[in-house]
């Protein structure tokens, strides 16, 4: 086979990203697109000893499970890799991701896991309560917004983004139609040079409260008060008719100019709360810059998880899917297995989500998270739910966790667990085995290093005791699974 030659395959399997595994004269090739019983027309683009990697031309005998994808640019997007594939096998693909991991990673036997079905949508779209699309130019030189295409910094415009809210849209418009009027350009990779690099859009699903923050290249932001004219309405008031409260914004009427036909209709958006820019003139693929300049509103907006309040700013880690991040939590508090009596450490806390969730029937909780806006969030959080039996730490889990337990003697009846995809140091985990909570509840978003933890804590004597998936990520391959260990003895002696 060589480069660019088109061949004939049946795909028989999936990979964990989601591309068509078939094999040719026992040679494996990855298809990108290809959905497990489609019979397709590929082309080779890239060869090695013992597998390939070719590019979907043709489905010339479609799955039973193929689907024709509700977003017209998925393809070119990349970033929903299952979109051809009904929900119902979506499901079961990542059910099977996520043993398959713990088999051939943790060494867990198949009877060892009980795995209780996967926690899917009801409705897998419109789920993510935040977005950030990349400005550019198409080649026309018009202004356009999106996401970058798999791999590449190649922006492929999709300002109604099926898995978002509904307002992205209009709001990505009014962000156009202001960068027009104020002749502001957006920010070029290869130059350095332009001024609107991202959009940041958030919503709280219970509250509506929307948050927009341009990202720019950029000490200042010209014209801001006409931004927030045109994204509160012509008078520069939200809904509760509450006058701008930052600097230079005098309310005048400034809507019924002619537009071409691309005006807004003068109302704004419906929950608008908080308007801000964020400071970024670094070459770096880093989206947010650390200087946030208020421009409206508070400079946060508010959401529930269950009858848990929080704040979330620009910058704070917030889960992008609530319904599901109810269940999610629910399960964890569930696995917890909380009476009242005990202390809970939460480690990877982020703006205290779990921590907060788990203070409601724990006699103390404490959470660990390294980013420093993170902890006055969720100090913040607990103070406005009136929770007083949560305290936070700032620090590496690694570090404070050790810390806590040898200097200064606090134990853990249980300890929660919500690392990042690399999962949890070792050094962390050996204190965990050292401290001997009677229950472990690991919140993993990357089954492989769940999965290598997990026969960490399982060799330092806990037990799988049972597992569920919860699909935070419709559309996607990445899933998240809650795990509830047990301590069951010391295996090691």
């Amino acid at each position: 086979m060589e480069k660019n030659q088109e061949f004939i395959v049946t795909i028989e399997d999936m990979n964990e990203d989601g591309a068509g595994v078939g094999k040719v004269d026992g040679y494996i090739w990855f298809v990108k697109d290809a959905v497990i019983g489609d019979v397709v027309r590929a082309k080779a683009m890239k060869m090695k000893k013992s597998y390939g990697f070719a590019r979907l031309m043709e489905v010339l005998e479609p799955s039973g499970s193929r689907v024709i994808p509700s977003c017209p640019v998925a393809r070119q997007c990349g970033g929903c890799q299952l979109q051809a594939m009904s929900y119902e096998e979506q499901l079961k693909f990542k059910e099977r991701k996520v043993m398959n991991n713990l088999i051939r990673i943790g060494k867990f036997a198949e009877n060892e896991i009980h795995m209780l079905p996967i926690m899917g949508m009801e409705e897998p779209w419109r789920y993510r309560n935040k977005a950030q699309f990349p400005f550019g130019k198409d080649k026309g030189g018009n202004v356009i917004a999106g996401f970058y295409a798999g791999r590449t910094h190649a922006i492929v415009e999709a300002g109604d983004c099926l898995l978002g809210v509904e307002e992205n849209r209009e709001i990505l418009d009014i962000v156009k139609l202001f960068m027009k009027e104020m002749k502001i350009e957006p920010y070029d990779e290869s130059s350095h040079k332009g001024l609107v690099r991202h959009v940041l859009i958030r919503k709280g699903f219970k509250t509506g409260e929307i948050m927009v923050c341009l990202v720019i290249n950029g000490k200042k932001l010209p014209g801001k008060e006409r931004l927030v004219e045109m994204l509160c309405g012509g008078d520069g008031k939200d809904e509760k008719g509450q006058g701008i409260n930052r600097e230079g914004i005098n309310g005048k009427e400034i809507y019924g100019k002619e537009t071409n036909g691309n005006e807004t209709d003068g109302h704004g958006i419906r929950g608008m709360t908080s308007i801000s820019y964020s400071v970024n003139q670094e070459k770096t693929n880093v989206i947010m810059g650390k200087e946030i300049v208020n421009l409206y509103g508070p400079g946060f907006i508010t959401d529930y998880i269950g009858n848990v309040k929080y704040q979330i700013s620009p910058l704070s880690f917030y889960q992008v899917n609530p319904v599901q991040t109810e269940r999610l939590y629910g399960t964890a508090l569930e696995y917890a297995g909380l009476t009242g009596n005990e202390t809970v450490w939460d480690l990877y806390c982020g703006i205290g989500t779990i921590s907060l969730f788990l203070a409601q029937k724990a006699k103390k909780v404490y959470g660990v998270e390294i980013v420093p806006q993170a902890i006055e969030d969720a100090r913040r959080n607990a103070e406005i739910n009136g929770i007083k039996n949560a305290e936070f730490f700032v620090g590496k889990a690694e570090e404070v966790l050790p810390e806590q337990f040898e200097k200064n003697h606090v134990h853990a009846d249980v300890i929660v667990v919500d690392p990042p995809r690399k999962g949890c140091d070792t050094v962390c985990l050996d204190t965990i085995l050292k401290m001997r909570p009677e229950r472990v509840v690991y919140v993993s978003c990357d089954s492989a290093t769940l999965a290598r933890d997990l026969r960490y804590l399982a060799d330092g004597g806990y037990m799988v005791e049972r597992g569920r998936c919860c699909d935070m990520f419709p559309g996607t391959v990445h899933v998240e699974v809650v795990i509830k260990m047990t301590y069951c003895g010391d295996k090691k002696k």
